[in-house]
């Protein structure tokens, strides 16, 4: 038996376990009651908040709030389908805690549907005459867009309504592609927007993301449409060959619906899950090649090419245009500064080298910083005549020089004709036989299909050196090597076929190539010329090189009539169907007239060839 003492304290030692679970309740109690009236207290502050927000007009009852939407759901004129679906949200709206995140998406989501203009659009200007003057108000030349878009308007106004067309720019940068769209808005007299695709990679921005998702937004199309307040805007497609396709999307999928006549009036957004027409839009695409397009995509769209404009369209862009706007900008005006042709000229030759104009207007308005510059300093109010001279000192030596004809017939050496992004190009083309084993080299940064151009070449020379007069054993005892010149810069392409064809011809008769004449043309191994592509740049090329006399494939004369005049003024175009015709041509004489001539030509190893790219 424990005594009482020990009993006792047992007794104390239970009573104090007892009184910690008390107090551990009792603060667990106040802790859950401390927390519903903090609860109470915000709930009470929030009532509170709205109630002065309401009394200073900073924000709408509840009750209001759907009431407006109602009426604009109303007002908005909506298809049938699309008004039953926003009233259907809005109804959920109204069971919602206003400040609940649920009800802040589908708030969104109907001042979405709310602001799109389902039924607003604008008048088309179907005046044919002033269109046209306000095509040529903005820009020179581009005479097939031009054309297109009165037809159009013609077409539009018989039928009263159309289509738009979906029509593909394409072209070298700074030809005017972007501007032209904007011209093509003001001449219809319809609101213009413009959307970028370059570098876009994932489909939902073009097609938006659904509305599970946190910060989901609608694609650029819809967001386009909004912005233009219109469901007949001009939209303009930015840099179309620019999308960036991956394994795991592809973009230009989802531009087959926006780009398809018979699908994009039923065009579905992922965040608005409703179906908008684009069938009234006037959709203009821009691309600087249509090589980057997918194939289903590029089949949707009327394709127009813009070529790189001529040194006499780029004197008048920078008379009519650029310099005007540039004074402008820089605070003159024609008392203060005024531009010689001479000058002008000067300028697109020396200082620039490209198929458009924007390096030009950066160089004219290079010129009209300095003169301000000079003016402010010295407080002149002369006008200041800008020539070549002074073109000289404002911009420095001449930047680039243009290639020009050789001075002498020469043997193994002949003119192609070649273009770049920049515009077209003389081509040199040099050929040099030395004794060895037969052995072919190409050099000059050939792409592949410029070498097997080449390769076609000399087995035309080998099969036929008999008709050419060429002694078939030299094949075998010589090394041929074909060069083009500037060997940084890579060229490919299959139209320097018949340039390279008759240095080679030239380089084993020992008969000069004229120096005057230049050509272009694909040849097959039974020597026949076939079409080739970028005719006008070339012949541009060949203007501006001095040359006399061009040779084209008899294909490409078809291609003459679309050229302007002031092109072909003073170049004598020669079509020819095979190399036959183009030896007395090309070269000072044919080589069956001339007899007891040292010849040369060897067994080629392909294996020593170096890499080959295009002038075409």
């Amino acid at each position: 038996t424990l005594n009482p003492e020990t009993r006792l304290q047992q007794v104390l030692d239970i009573l104090k376990d007892e009184m910690k679970i008390v107090q551990l309740e009792d603060k667990l109690k106040k802790e859950a009651t401390d927390q519903i009236s903090d609860s109470k207290k915000e709930d009470f502050l929030q009532d509170q908040l709205r109630n002065i927000q309401k009394e200073l007009g900073q924000m709408d009852d509840p009750k209001t709030e759907m009431d407006v939407l109602d009426k604009q759901i109303i007002d908005a004129k909506m298809p049938e389908e699309v008004e039953s679906e926003a009233k259907k949200e809005l109804k959920k709206l109204r069971m919602m805690s206003p400040m609940s995140s649920e009800a802040n998406v589908v708030r969104n989501y109907l001042e979405w549907l709310v602001s799109m203009p389902w039924q607003v659009r604008t008048e088309d200007n179907l005046d044919l005459k002033q269109a046209e003057k306000i095509l040529d108000e903005d820009h020179y030349g581009l005479e097939k867009v031009k054309e297109r878009i009165v037809e159009y308007l013609a077409v539009a106004s018989l039928k009263g309504k159309l289509k738009g067309p979906i029509l593909c720019l394409t072209g070298p940068p700074g030809v005017g592609k972007t501007s032209l769209a904007k011209s093509v808005a003001r001449a219809l007299g319809r609101n213009f927007v413009r959307i970028s695709l370059g570098g876009v990679r994932d489909e939902a921005e073009i097609r938006g993301h659904r509305r599970t998702y946190i910060g989901a937004m609608p694609g650029k199309i819809i967001q386009s449409i909004k912005k233009a307040k219109s469901t007949n805007p001009v939209l303009l497609i930015d840099e179309i060959d620019k999308l960036y396709q991956s394994n795991f999307s592809d973009p230009s999928a989802a531009m087959l619906e926006v780009l398809d006549p018979e699908q994009n009036n039923t065009f579905v957004d992922h965040y608005l899950d409703v179906e908008y027409s684009l069938a009234d839009v006037l959709f203009i695409c821009t691309a600087n090649s249509v090589q980057n397009i997918t194939g289903p995509l590029l089949d949707r769209m009327e394709v127009i090419h813009l070529s790189g404009y001529t040194e006499l369209e780029k004197q008048h862009i920078a008379t009519q245009f650029l310099t005007p706007r540039q004074r402008k900008f820089h605070g003159l005006d024609e008392k203060q500064l005024r531009f010689r042709k001479s000058a002008i000229e000067e300028i697109t030759q020396g200082y620039t080298r490209e198929a458009g104009v924007r390096n030009l207007e950066r160089e004219i308005g290079k010129i009209c910083r300095k003169i301000v510059t000079r003016l402010v300093r010295t407080k002149e109010k002369k006008t200041t005549i800008v020539t070549p001279k002074l073109v000289h000192d404002l911009l420095g030596v001449p930047q680039f020089h243009h290639d020009q004809r050789e001075e002498r017939n020469e043997v193994g050496v002949s003119m192609g004709l070649g273009v770049t992004p920049m515009g077209g190009e003389l081509l040199l083309i040099e050929v040099g036989l030395m004794s060895g084993s037969g052995k072919v080299v190409l050099t000059g940064t050939l792409g592949d299909v410029m070498q097997e151009s080449a390769k076609a070449a000399f087995s035309y020379v080998r099969s036929n050196a008999e008709y050419l007069g060429i002694d078939p054993e030299i094949f075998s005892k010589t090394d041929l090597h074909v060069h083009l010149p500037e060997g940084a810069t890579p060229k490919d392409g299959p139209s320097a076929g018949l340039p390279v064809m008759m240095a080679i011809i030239s380089s084993f008769t020992k008969i000069s190539v004229r120096y005057d004449v230049a050509m272009t043309g694909e040849i097959t191994l039974r020597g026949h010329v076939t079409e080739i592509g970028g005719l006008k740049e070339k012949l541009i090329a060949a203007k501006r090189g001095l040359i006399e006399t061009v040779l084209i494939p008899e294909e490409n004369e078809k291609d003459l009539v679309e050229i302007p005049d002031e092109i072909k003024k003073g170049l004598k175009i020669k079509a020819v169907k095979n190399v036959k015709e183009s030896l007395g041509l090309a070269l000072e004489a044919h080589p069956n007239f001339v007899k007891d001539q040292q010849k040369i030509v060897p067994d080629i190893s392909w294996n020593d060839t170096a890499e080959v790219p295009h002038p075409a």
